[in-house]
């Protein structure tokens, strides 16, 4: 079995609402990062992940200048920031959410990872 690893490994995130939907962008550190984020963080990988917020539908954007795909969920804020009753109306900690999801250990995850800062003092 495939040894598991967060999302967050080999990206970071940003989110927030849009009236009653949201978007999250996850952001590689490395092109490999992003050529894995494109072949397998799919609109419907992600629209399978927030099931229990119940998005209507789920659509994703790549920009590969910034290594990153952008996900617009639709209806996921249970009205938005000045009718929902949840608890991050927002949608604030959804790219948090997102970055917990496991993922299995890709072969090359060393060209994935975040570079190490060099401390040259």
């Amino acid at each position: 079995m495939p040894e598991t690893i967060p999302l967050s490994t080999i990206a970071h995130g940003r989110s927030g609402d849009k009236g009653n939907h949201a978007n999250i962008a996850v952001i590689a550190y490395t092109p490999a990062g992003f050529e894995w984020l494109r072949q397998n963080l799919t609109a419907q990988v992600v629209a399978s992940y927030f099931t229990p917020m119940a998005p209507s539908r789920v659509e994703r954007f790549e920009a590969a200048n910034l290594l990153a795909v952008d996900f617009l969920l639709y209806d996921v804020l249970a009205g938005g920031a000045s009718r929902s009753l949840r608890i991050d109306t927002q949608g604030k900690t959804l790219a948090l959410t997102l970055l917990q999801m496991p993922i299995d250990a890709p072969v090359n995850l060393a060209s994935m990872v975040r570079p190490r800062e060099r401390n040259d003092s």
